[in-house]
């Protein structure tokens, strides 16, 4: 990071080998920038400068001012680009500290002593200083010395202190963040059917908040830290990338209950049809033959009277599947009693078929298996492991609040989505205004 600044530097010694006339300090000669050619000048450099030219129009702007005792005054007009290692941690609220640094290349300390002329009051012009993004705070002079290999150098520090303004910000960054926020918000008022148009509005202010995000980041230096408006950005980011998660909850909820109340009106459709359809073939079936006199309700049970009518008995019902309720309420007499002998019958065969089935099936898995065979070690431990997951599953799934209307979920976000985002508002820009004061505090303070 850099900054550029075009100046004035004065420069004064004396030379007792430059002496003219009665040898007194206020006879002044002014003379053209070609004579510094002609005499010694110091070899000054700037520490920190990056690139520098001297201005040449109309003529080179240097300028030697020779007094009759030998003192020099030896002034320039150049532009120069310097460096700054600004601290951006709290931008754009920062607050920097650039220097120019002034030093003598080849001459050490023994040979050629630097200061300023008159302290802090050497620099002049500050007051008409107007900067784009800053406003100069405040400036001080230093003076250290720097340990090289070569030696031991004198160096000359002027140091600004630049706030940045904010204004230029508020309107290219942070208003539209916090409209492209609001807008967000506009789909809690739509309806949740309307899915088109929800889904768009969402899309829309995420990538309009992503376009806000890389225009930013474009004009700044790739730095590994994260600023105060990296901050901001990806929070509003969130804001809106959740406001549009929110219409996916709402449309799972909705449809998702829908789907559910759907699938259980199905089922009790297709037992109810399954149930009056075995009825009906059942009764059927019986009529057809019991008018062929060849009933087959009756096995262990019958008994023949002497008149040679078959006599029914009544059965007790110990089959755990029969119930003593009688499903078939509109049967009477004989075929009722008949239907009830059948269905025990019918029960307890479907239980021996099914265990001789399932024994089977067990015999024939247990011959497919190679011999040794035993799910034993790392797949037994995977296995636990995703029951228990699922277990889990259930269990937070099973905690969640029912959604008995998913337009409580809009109403909610109307209230909490703007609350939320006026308490980040109101962190952010307390929490960095003090922390920028702050820092202003301990660098005046220096």
């Amino acid at each position: 990071m850099d900054y550029t600044i075009t100046m004035y530097l004065n420069q004064y010694w004396r030379d007792e080998r430059l002496e003219y006339g009665d040898g007194r300090a206020d006879q002044q000669m002014t003379l053209t920038g070609d004579f510094a050619d002609k005499i010694w000048v110091p070899d000054t450099f700037f520490a920190n400068d990056k690139n520098s030219f001297l201005h040449q129009v109309t003529e080179s702007n240097k300028m030697i001012r020779l007094g009759g005792d030998g003192s020099i005054a030896y002034g320039m007009r150049f532009t120069t680009t310097l460096a700054c290692m600004m601290d951006l941690h709290y931008y754009p609220l920062d607050i920097q500290n650039c220097t120019i640094e002034i030093e003598s290349y080849g001459y050490p300390m023994e040979e050629i002593e630097m200061r300023w002329r008159v302290g802090k009051n050497s620099i002049v012009g500050t007051k008409n200083v107007q900067l784009p993004q800053f406003s100069l705070v405040n400036y001080n002079t230093l003076s250290t010395i720097q340990v090289l290999a070569s030696g031991r150098y004198q160096r000359l520090s002027l140091s600004f202190l630049l706030k940045r303004h904010i204004g230029y910000f508020v309107f290219q960054t942070f208003l539209p963040c916090i409209l492209i926020v609001m807008l967000s918000w506009v789909s809690f008022w739509i309806n949740h059917e309307a899915t088109s148009a929800r889904v768009a509005l969402g899309i829309t202010t995420v990538l309009t908040m992503t376009t806000i995000s890389t225009g930013v980041r474009a004009s700044l230096p790739r730095i590994s830290y994260v600023k105060a408006i990296d901050i901001y950005l990806v929070m509003c980011f969130v804001f809106v990338f959740v406001a549009l998660l929110e219409y996916a909850a709402v449309n799972y909820f909705f449809w998702g209950a829908r789907a559910k109340k759907k699938k259980k009106r199905d089922r009790v459709a297709a037992n109810m049809t399954a149930n009056s359809l075995s009825n009906q073939n059942f009764r059927t079936t019986y009529r057809s033959q019991a008018a062929n006199g060849r009933a087959t309700g009756a096995c262990d049970d019958q008994k023949l009277s002497e008149d040679g009518e078959i006599e029914l008995t009544e059965i007790a019902a110990e089959d755990a599947h029969v119930s003593n309720a009688f499903p078939y309420p509109s049967i009477e007499g004989e075929e009722r009693d008949h239907m009830l002998r059948h269905n025990t019958r019918v029960n307890t065969n479907n239980n021996h078929a099914e265990y001789h089935g399932d024994h089977q099936i067990e015999n024939t898995a247990r011959l497919r298996r190679p011999s040794g065979y035993a799910v034993k070690g790392k797949n037994q431990r995977d296995r636990k492991m995703w029951v228990n997951i699922r277990q889990r599953a259930k269990d937070i799934k099973s905690k969640l609040p029912e959604v008995k209307d998913v337009n409580n979920i809009d109403k909610y976000s109307r209230l909490m989505f703007p609350l939320l985002f006026l308490i980040f508002n109101a962190w952010y820009w307390v929490y960095y205004s003090v922390l920028s004061n702050a820092a202003l505090t301990v660098d005046e303070q220096h």
